[in-house]
């Protein structure tokens, strides 16, 4: 062969590019090829990190290939998920309802608790016929901050008089949530066609409708006398009403026509209402006693309160209490024992005969309970009224006066015959024993007044209270 002949061109490998991947696979450096300028500018237009190999021959040229050649290979066989547009609305669709319901499932948690300062407390002051509940509605009446009302839903019942409990219901729950609300056009229904505050029940009964913005008779921090607000206060239409509750921070309905709660429950879970329910009871001994005295006023509610059964004239008021207490306990284990989350924080028991007792104690801790301050003025009017001589007289029966307060819870015990004693604690004898009334045996146990049959109650024990309320040693 002659010397001179020139060299054979020099053989380059033939580069394969695989089927599934879009990067083209580099030289690699252990031949001995010479690269031009113009094939590592082709190669570097191809893939930039591949030409990045133009000086990565040699051990860290190696790692680099490895690097390459995994990089390819992974994108070669990672497998593609194609999402359609239907699928794609779905799961955004999908996404924004778990939202919604996880911001609705936090507020009604974040609803459980202290009242919103910025926000109206709307108490319902739940109890039954004669058990103190017109006393205790003054109590929060004469409180400044408060608008009150006493037995709006009357009108309900009054309206339709040949109904029943149960089918009434509805009817009254709605009302409480508009007169919750100062909307008081619901009350059209139920009231005549020329309607004056005066139409209302009880209308003189709030200190809010007897003093400004509702009647220029009196400022608002001052206590209201009933016999000057009926002749002076009184006006057309109820514009003037619906105004005046919107000045106040506290709506306080007093109400004896709920016979459970469940009916309450869209009210407790209103995101508008910040709904706090205040259960009084009373000895049904002293109840039946205190009913007798008026037992006219108390013939068409008795009539709804049994479904309109007929019952024997004498069985009539053992019927109703039976009813009221079966009513008193399903309220109270509902409360307590079977309670929703919604209901944390949104009910207090109190017993009558404790308030009669400790007056000031018991109700600076309701006051507590929905946010309200005692002050020295209200304290002294509560000693007052608590404080006074007698037991009161039949014509007194629907009026705040001034009495002894622990003599009226016991005059039951004196004034009531034994045998009737007997068959209340019958009817009742599952209330008694959950709400802390002793039963007696024998006419003598019953008029032995140093016998205490009250059965002391653990500190909030059907209470469940907001922790911005709970104060460490009061009751």
């Amino acid at each position: 062969m002659d010397d001179a002949s020139p060299l054979p061109p020099p053989v380059r490998k033939q580069q394969r590019r695989e089927k599934t991947s879009w990067m083209w696979t580099p030289p690699s450096c252990a031949g001995d090829v010479i690269w031009s300028r113009r094939h590592l500018l082709l190669l570097f237009l191809w893939d930039p990190a591949a030409g990045s190999q133009r000086s990565s021959c040699g051990p860290r040229g190696a790692r680099r290939r490895q690097q390459l050649d995994l990089k390819q290979t992974s994108r070669a066989t990672m497998p593609r998920c194609r999402v359609n547009l239907s699928t794609m609305i779905f799961l955004v669709i999908l996404q924004g309802a778990a939202v919604v319901l996880f911001c609705g499932w936090y507020v009604q948690l974040s609803r459980c608790g202290a009242a919103h300062p910025d926000k109206k407390v709307h108490v319902l002051l739940l109890s039954s016929w004669r058990s103190g509940s017109s006393f205790l509605g003054q109590v929060f009446s004469q409180h400044p901050s408060v608008f009150y009302l006493m037995e709006p839903t009357w009108h309900v019942w009054t309206k339709l008089q040949k109904s029943g409990a149960r089918s009434l219901r509805m009817a009254v729950r709605d009302l409480l949530r508009s007169v919750y609300q100062c909307d008081f056009s619901v009350m059209e229904a139920y009231l005549p066609e020329q309607r004056n505050v005066s139409s209302l029940f009880m209308w003189s009964h709030s200190r809010a409708l007897c003093s400004r913005p509702a009647c220029p008779l009196m400022p608002r921090n001052q206590f209201s006398n009933q016999t000057l607000c009926s002749l002076t206060c009184d006006a057309v239409g109820l514009q003037g009403v619906e105004e005046a509750c919107g000045t106040y921070s506290h709506v306080v309905l007093k109400e004896v026509r709920f016979f459970e709660l469940e009916s309450l429950y869209p009210l407790l879970q209103d995101p508008s209402l910040d709904l706090r329910i205040i259960h009084l009871v009373r000895d049904p001994r002293a109840v039946v006693r205190s009913r007798e005295a008026s037992a006219k006023a108390f013939m068409s509610d008795n009539a709804i309160v049994l479904e309109q059964r007929n019952i024997p004239a004498g069985e009539v008021q053992y019927e109703v209490m039976q009813e009221i207490c079966r009513s008193h306990v399903r309220i109270n284990e509902g409360a307590t024992l079977k309670a929703p989350p919604f209901l944390k924080g949104r009910y207090k028991m109190v017993r009558y005969e404790d308030v009669a007792r400790n007056p000031l104690e018991e109700i600076t801790a309701m006051y507590d309970f929905i946010g309200l301050e005692m002050t020295s003025q209200l304290g002294d009017w509560i000693y007052s009224v608590t404080h006074g001589k007698g037991k009161g007289s039949k014509k007194d029966a629907f009026k705040i006066t001034s009495r002894n307060a622990a003599d009226v819870s016991q005059a039951w015990r004196t004034g009531l015959p034994h045998s009737k004693v007997k068959r209340i604690q019958e009817v009742c004898k599952g209330a008694m024993t959950l709400l802390g009334y002793r039963t007696v045996d024998s006419e003598k146990e019953q008029k032995q007044l140093d016998m205490d049959l009250l059965v002391p109650q653990e500190p909030y024990q059907f209470s469940w209270l907001p922790a911005k309320t709970e104060r460490p040693g009061k009751r």
